[in-house]
């Protein structure tokens, strides 16, 4: 796996002077340890593989890559040690080898035998880990949503380009040979100009229950390590695991978690690669109360000028929208695309016919090692400026929503003004509440906050308060840098 520029890189000592300054104190050894190394990348060479956290998706990488596309997962990293049985076990078997285990993530940088690290952690932990690894001199795939916040995106763009990484973030829908197809017929206006892209999560999401006091830790667990970058408080829900999702420290709601992959195919049809101009979401969390923090049902408005991205999340048992609960419907001058999975679509003119059907899938872990393999970016199907751009849209409705009011259901505003679009989403919104039962004549809702957007900057305009959602105080030593 040659480092690009490597004869240069050795050539120029002040270049390696400033590469080494900039990798960080658990990068350094590694990152002059790979400029040394004489390393092919063919075919015939085998990638050393590192996974970190391996309770759930990271399952899916070890079952990947172990033994595939010659590779060898090596270590196996994970601050719960309860949960790498059976990843252990797995590689074992498929590999003839037990691969190595650490705690310690930062153990995994300084490994300068590890050619690739992929990473399937809380969403809190996703920066620092590539930016590490990048800095370390390997190679990353990083699970959806990229990052925990705006910011920390554009950090990890900036990383792989500066250190000449291969980044892939884990949207394996771009990888459907049928997406493909779908979106070059969307794209070359045989249905007329996309003016909606919708995205639904209409995923069951029940309570995660409510406590009174502090939770003990799992003995297996370092909660240091396991809380990184982000606040270090008492657990304060009946699960460390997953239900992590829905507390802001660590994770985005579902518009970070299932919702990040519908975002992303929103935007793909679209054909935007910028944040858009405004940014507006409602909701909350109803039909239960428990410790859980973000909205259970959701929809944010992003305005892209001549067209709009709509999202809808809806946690609550719910009816398919077009044939889709979890996918996207796109709507168009002549016709709708609904994409109601990860690997088909179909596509209806005006009056309801179906014209045409795609189907295929592909293989997102096969497509990121052969961009390792001829050190071609380009030929990721899913970049990790893409992956940056559509998290950042996750980010974006949530900090609209977080700066909200509460609004009474049974109060007619006209807070989401003349677009039609939003209000019927709006209106569908209280039906689907209705039918599971939630009194609306007692309830309010998060209006949120209207933020202007310039997408240049990616920050807010003439806000600061929405401004210091871009990015958070992190923890030491596990600080995201501000510039890489």
């Amino acid at each position: 796996m040659a480092t690009i520029n490597r004869r240069d890189f050795l050539q120029n000592s002040a270049a390696m002077a400033a590469a080494l300054a900039g990798a960080g104190k658990f990068g350094q050894e590694a990152l002059a340890y790979e400029a040394k190394k004489e390393k092919k990348g063919s075919a015939n060479e085998t990638l050393r593989v590192a996974v970190i956290g391996v309770r759930g998706r990271g399952g899916e990488h070890v079952h990947s890559l172990a033994g595939n596309f010659n590779c060898a997962v090596t270590t196996i990293c994970d601050a719960d040690e309860a949960m790498i049985g059976s990843s252990m076990r797995y590689v074992e078997k498929k590999q003839g080898k037990a691969p190595k285990f650490v705690k310690d993530l930062r153990h995994v940088m300084d490994d300068p035998a590890i050619d690739v690290v992929t990473t399937a952690t809380p969403n809190h932990w996703h920066a620092l880990i590539s930016i590490w690894a990048m800095q370390a001199g390997k190679d990353v795939y990083v699970e959806k949503p990229v990052s925990h916040n705006v910011s920390e995106g554009r950090r990890i763009v900036e990383a792989a380009r500066k250190y000449n990484r291969i980044c892939q973030t884990g949207t394996q829908s771009r990888s459907s040979t049928g997406l493909q197809e779908a979106m070059r017929f969307l794209q070359s206006g045989k249905l007329g100009k996309v003016r909606v892209a919708r995205g639904l999560c209409y995923k069951l999401r029940p309570s995660i229950g409510k406590v009174d006091h502090s939770q003990e830790v799992p003995s297996t667990v370092d909660y240091n390590l396991w809380c990184g970058p982000s606040p270090m408080k008492p657990l304060m829900r009946k699960h460390l695991h997953y239900d992590w999702h829905w507390i802001w420290d660590h994770g985005n709601g579902d518009l970070g978690n299932q919702g990040i992959h519908e975002m992303d195919k929103a935007r793909w049809g679209l054909g935007v690669n910028e944040l858009p101009r405004s940014v507006t979401s409602v909701g909350g969390r109803f039909g239960y109360v428990d410790d859980g923090q973000t909205a259970n049902t959701q929809m944010c408005i992003y305005d892209y000028g001549d067209k709009q991205l709509v999202f809808e999340v809806r946690g609550l048992p719910s009816d398919a929208l077009r044939g889709a609960k979890v996918g996207n419907i796109f709507h168009c001058d002549e016709g709708v695309l609904v994409i109601p999975n990860y690997s088909s679509a179909v596509v209806f003119d005006s009056n309801g016919k179906e014209i045409v059907r795609f189907n295929g899938g592909g293989n997102h872990f096969g497509n990121f090692v052969e961009a390792v393999r001829n050190r071609q970016s380009s030929h990721l199907h899913a970049d990790i400026l893409e992956g940056h751009l559509s998290s950042a849209l996750c980010h974006l409705g949530n900090i609209s929503y977080r700066l909200g009011t509460l609004e009474p259901f049974n109060k007619k505003t006209n807070a989401l003004g003349d677009n039609k679009e939003a209000a019927e989403t709006f209106a569908r919104m209280e039906e689907h509440l209705k039918t599971n039962k939630v009194p609306l004549d007692s309830t309010s809702y998060h209006l949120g906050r209207k933020l202007m957007i310039d997408p240049k900057t990616e920050s807010f305009v003439n806000d600061a308060e929405a401004n210091a959602y871009l990015t958070r105080e992190y923890r030491k030593p596990f600080v995201v840098p501000e510039k890489v």
